[in-house]
Formats: structure tokens, C-alpha cells, sequence
């Protein structure tokens, strides 16, 4: 495992870091709650994206015909990672630049091509991921929304969920059932949907947290020309595979306190008549988190080792996905139990830490789901990096209209 930048790296990073410095604060300790998306903080996140873009930060990896700086995955972690220092907006475009771009530059139309990369990448457009339903969750291929041939068009009936930023949307990416007379999985074709199409209706879905980040989407009757498919009829799979792919990468980090702000919350908090900090019991709890970790953080520096030297990374995106989501939600639980009753209180102003735990604590769960849920995690891990026996399917070679179901 390599820790140093190569030449070529450090040179990089300076030319990032410069940029930044140049244009925004560094962060706050401990400014990480997370909140509702406002029109404002969508207008900052656009701008932020341009000016990016404009200077070359925003598609690294991206053909330079798109706007992008065609680099390497290295430069993509390596500005990353000194963003992360900084007060930047909080971005609406990981799905659009980080997920739906690459996937439309693996299976795009020439007319496709020309169309949505670019307006993407300099943000003018955002994008949506139209996956999940209220039946189609973590088993994706088990989803019900129906496309039917008419003519040059496709007319869409169905429901979708927990579709994040869906209400500021231009477009998304959405997976339909074509055919339910084969096999789950070969029954499916992908389209790019224009969101103001009429028949389409989104609502938002209050959080506990107090945020509206997702919605519901709902097609009634919605006519899409099948010149906005993407890929071949009945490969839609193929299609959703290659965006989740990009998902992983995107949502592998939880954002929010860790081992540095349990430690400061610790040492802050009285437990009966001495520091917390000083309890073995707290100092146990610690040290387990600190070891968790220490273990991401040289998990990931496997990861840019291997990509730094032109080999694709292993199975490291899985695995700090489920460690970190998992120590995020502990962590945060364990912040409040130590505040004891002012725990309850939420108010930044008068919380201890500006309530970073008491936001986490409510949004913590999401991690564990979006982006593959922890079982879905663990199967990844145990069957392709273990070699396990895969689990049962009792679905396996039926048709998806043949598929028992419960009493509707």
C-alpha cells in the first residue's frame, strides 16, 4: 500500500487546492448536519457546479467533447478528498454527473450524446434515479411499472419511491417492465423521461428529520418517444446494472460525525462528576470506533493504491458502505445517550455541537438503505469476494406474470 502522492498526484492536488482556497471557506469542525434542500441551496449547488466545471474539476474522468478533463481516477479521489475540506454547497449532481452521465456515455444514441452530458456537467440540467417502488426495493428486477409499445411512443403506468431530489428534477433515469412474459430480469428496458411530461406527478415525502429530500413519482398514461430509450428493448437490466455500479462509488462515504466528534463530545460531556472521556466504559466504546475507523481509512487507501496504479479496485466500495453506514448510526445513538436528557434538544444553537448528533441520529438509517441495503451488502461480500453459496431464488426461471404473489 502506497500512502505518498506520485509527483504527477501532488501537482494535481496543489492545482485543486489552489482552486479552492481561491474560491471557498474551509469547513467548519463538525459541519455536517444534514437538511432540506431549498431552491436557494439548489441555485448555490449550480453555480458551484459551473464554476467547476468551467475550470476543469467537475468531470475529471469525462471525454474532453463533453466539457470534461479526461483524467485519472486518482485526480477524481484526490479532489474529492480536498473538497471535503471545504464549505462547498451541498450538490444535487451526484446522480446526474456521477451516475446517469456515465451511463448514458456507456449506451447513448449519437442524439443522446449531444443532448444531456454536457448541460449536465455545467449545471444547467439536474437528473433523478427512477428505480425503487413500494414492491421493488432491494429485489430492483421485482418492479411493476409498465411500459407498453404504441407506436413511436411508450406509455408509462406505475409507481416509483424514495426518489431524491425528484421536485427539482429536469430528467431522470428510469426503469420500466416491458415484457412480464419473461423472466424478471430480461423484461426490462431503460428510458431517459423529460420530468415536466405530463401525466407525471411528484410528491414529497416529509422526513423525519424535518427534510423533503425524495419523493414519490407517479405515471399516469405518460407517453415517452422511444428515441429516449437507452439500450435495446429488454436489456434495461444491463442498463440499471452499469448506473448502480456508479451509485456504489457515489454513496460509499456516510457523511456525518465519526471518531474525531464522539471523542470532542466526550470530553465535553460531565458523567456523574467527571469527563466521559474518562469512563472505561466510554473509553471501550471508543476505541472500537477508533478501529473501525482506522480500518475505512486504509480500506479506501487500498482502493486509490490499486486505481493510482491502473488496476480496478476490489470490493472495497461494498464494504465501506456497510461498515461506515453501520458506525454512523452507533455513534450518533451513543452522542445522545451521553448528552442524556439534552439530548432532546435539537435547536443548533443551544445543542451541544450544534445538534450534529441529533440531525444524524434521523437521517443515519437512510445510509443503510440507499445505495444497497445492508443484506443486499453482505450478499455482495459473502458471494463474490467469499465465494459462498449464492442465496435461493425461488423466482428462478419463471416468467415474471408466473411469480406467486399475496392477495391483492
Amino acid at each position: 500500500m502506497d500512502f505518498s502522492d506520485t509527483p504527477e498526484e501532488a501537482a494535481f492536488r496543489a492545482e485543486a487546492r489552489a482552486f479552492l482556497d481561491a474560491h471557498m471557506p474551509l469547513k467548519a469542525k463538525g459541519a455536517h448536519v444534514s437538511r432540506a434542500m431549498t431552491p436557494e441551496d439548489v441555485a448555490a449547488s449550480k453555480a458551484w457546479q459551473r464554476l467547476k466545471a468551467e475550470n476543469g474539476f467537475a468531470g475529471i474522468l469525462w471525454p474532453k467533447a463533453y466539457g470534461g478533463r479526461e483524467g485519472t481516477p486518482m485526480q477524481q479521489i484526490i479532489f474529492g478528498q480536498e473538497e471535503d475540506r471545504y464549505a462547498v454547497p451541498t450538490t444535487v449532481f451526484n446522480q446526474g454527473v456521477g451516475m446517469a452521465m456515465p451511463t448514458v456515455m456507456s449506451f447513448g444514441t449519437p442524439d443522446q450524446l449531444a443532448r444531456y452530458p454536457r448541460p449536465a456537467l455545467f449545471g444547467d440540467e439536474v437528473w433523478c434515479q427512477l428505480f425503487s417502488e413500494p414492491a421493488a426495493g432491494s429485489d430492483l428486477a421485482g418492479l411493476r411499472t409498465r411500459a407498453v409499445r404504441d407506436g413511436d411512443d411508450w406509455v408509462i403506468n406505475g409507481q416509483k419511491i424514495w426518489t431524491s431530489y425528484a421536485h427539482f428534477a429536469d430528467f431522470g433515469m428510469l426503469v420500466v417492465r416491458t415484457d412480464p412474459g419473461v423472466a424478471k430480469h430480461a423484461g426490462l428496458t431503460f428510458f431517459v423521461v423529460d420530468m415536466t411530461t405530463p401525466g407525471i406527478e411528484i410528491r414529497p415525502i416529509k422526513q423525519i428529520s424535518g427534510s423533503s429530500n425524495f419523493s414519490e413519482v407517479f405515471f399516469t398514461d405518460v407517453r415517452i418517444p422511444d428515441s429516449q430509450r437507452l439500450g435495446a428493448v429488454g436489456e434495461g437490466w444491463k442498463v440499471a446494472l452499469t448506473m448502480l455500479a456508479n451509485e456504489r462509488f457515489t454513496v460509499g462515504k456516510a457523511e456525518g460525525p465519526d471518531f474525531d466528534d464522539v471523542l470532542a463530545l466526550a470530553q465535553q460531556v460531565d458523567l456523574d462528576g467527571t469527563r466521559a472521556v474518562d469512563d472505561s466504559a466510554v473509553r471501550e466504546r471508543l476505541a472500537g470506533w477508533y478501529i473501525r475507523t482506522a480500518g475505512l481509512k486504509y480500506t479506501r487507501l487500498r482502493s486509490q493504491t490499486a486505481l493510482s496504479r491502473g488496476k480496478a479496485p476490489g470490493p472495497e466500495n461494498s464494504i465501506l458502505k456497510l461498515v461506515s453506514a453501520n458506525k454512523l448510526q452507533e455513534i450518533a445513538t451513543f452522542g445522545i445517550d451521553l448528552m442524556d436528557m439534552a439530548g432532546a434538544i435539537t435547536d443548533p444553537e443551544i445543542a451541544a455541537m450544534r445538534g450534529l448528533f441529533q440531525q444524524a441520529l434521523l437521517y443515519a438509517p437512510s445510509k443503510r438503505i440507499a445505495g444497497g441495503t445492508d443484506e443486499i451488502l453482505r450478499n455482495i461480500i459473502a458471494e463474490r469476494v467469499l465465494g459462498l453459496p449464492a442465496d435461493i431464488r425461488a423466482d428462478k426461471g419463471l416468467a415474471f406474470n408466473q411469480i406467486p404473489t399475496g392477495a391483492r
